[in-house]
């Protein structure tokens, strides 16, 4: 428990003879496993009530509590009963018998108009990943049953990873453009889909990047790429997930990346391959309140840099005195963990 209350938890399941062993955190809320109506009677009313069994739901429900109703998914009658019966409900737990999502599609689907929230039961983390990403939307929250403690640990990682999912943006000005010659550049395949409106952050240096966008724009002579950003120099960092940073050099099949949009919304992509050829290459400078970056990207009209506007800007019409938008960081990178050390990186 003191390993649990140090962690990001939102919600602490326990059964009823548990209530006077268990110390409710100010950060937890507490679901308590009720198997008979008349334990009811003693429960404050800032408790979420977890049963399989719907009299005892419709019960507190009733009496004000919150409520978490667990229902075994095994074949298709029960699954309709599920969202058939889910008045009264406001959190519904899957327990699926099968290894397949297919229940969990569809009453996501049955349910999304409705204020109950789909929680599905997993034994790992593995699973609850999944969970999240289903139908896109995923599932509202995940119900972890495990006596690993490194599981547990895990766990408050992808928690962490999913709460960081807001950059702060900023306007940048062009101070210096220059064709610097031929060079390795890397296109970045990822197994999404990305909007005309997301790309990734590219950057020469530790302290930030300007926001290069995905191939999602006009291309006269070629097919669009939505699954691709042509990044950049192969020297280049590139943002990564639980504020780490990668070499485009370093990337490969299965990596881990962000997604970022105009607005600094990311998210997690993955890498399906990564594509390094010779090209011209264009360095980009541009300064933040006395904070220099530079990104170095293949030097041609059909890359496009996110302007101050939002607009996507052909690199190779960019100039000195342009605004572009950029994410700046603190300086140092160790094998791409943020470090507090002298640099001095030009």
């Amino acid at each position: 428990m003191t390993l649990i209350n140090n962690f990001r938890f939102e919600n602490i399941l326990i059964n009823y003879s548990m209530i006077k062993k268990i110390k409710k955190q100010h950060k937890t809320n507490l679901l308590i496993e009720i198997n008979n109506i008349d334990e009811l009677s003693d429960l404050s009313l800032d408790i979420v009530v977890y049963s399989t069994d719907k009299n005892i739901i419709d019960t507190a429900y009733q009496k004000g509590y919150k409520t978490a109703w667990v229902v075994t998914i095994s074949n298709h009658d029960n699954m309709d009963q599920a969202w058939i019966n889910c008045n009264n409900v406001d959190n519904l737990v899957l327990n699926l018998k099968d290894e397949t999502n297919i229940p969990v599609e569809l009453l996501i689907a049955k349910l999304q108009n409705t204020n109950t929230n789909i929680v599905k039961l997993v034994n790992n983390v593995n699973d609850a990943e999944i969970a999240f990403g289903v139908m896109e939307v995923g599932c509202d929250g995940v119900l972890i049953q495990t006596e690993e403690i490194n599981e547990i640990s895990n766990f408050d990682k992808l928690i962490e990873r999913k709460d960081k999912t807001k950059l702060s943006l900023v306007k940048v000005k062009v101070s210096d453009v220059q064709h610097i010659g031929m060079g390795h550049r890397v296109c970045v395949d990822t197994t999404s889909i990305m909007e005309k409106t997301e790309g990734m952050i590219i950057g020469s240096k530790s302290n930030g990047g300007l926001l290069v966008s995905s191939e999602t724009h006009f291309l006269p002579y070629m097919e669009l790429r939505p699954f691709r950003v042509n990044a950049g120099a192969i020297c280049s960092y590139v943002l990564a997930p639980q504020n780490m940073t990668a070499y485009l050099s370093e990337i490969k099949v299965g990596s881990r990346l962000l997604c970022v949009d105009i607005n600094g919304n990311a998210r997690e992509v993955s890498v399906g391959r990564t594509k390094i050829e010779i090209r011209p290459l264009l360095k980009i400078e541009a300064i933040y309140d006395n904070i220099t970056i530079n990104t170095i990207v293949q030097d041609d009209w059909h890359i496009r840099i996110f302007g101050a506007d939002g607009k996507a800007n052909n690199a190779s019409n960019i100039k000195i005195g342009d605004e572009l938008l950029a994410y700046i960081d603190k300086q140092g990178r160790h094998v791409g963990i943020q470090i507090n050390e002298n640099i001095n990186e030009n």
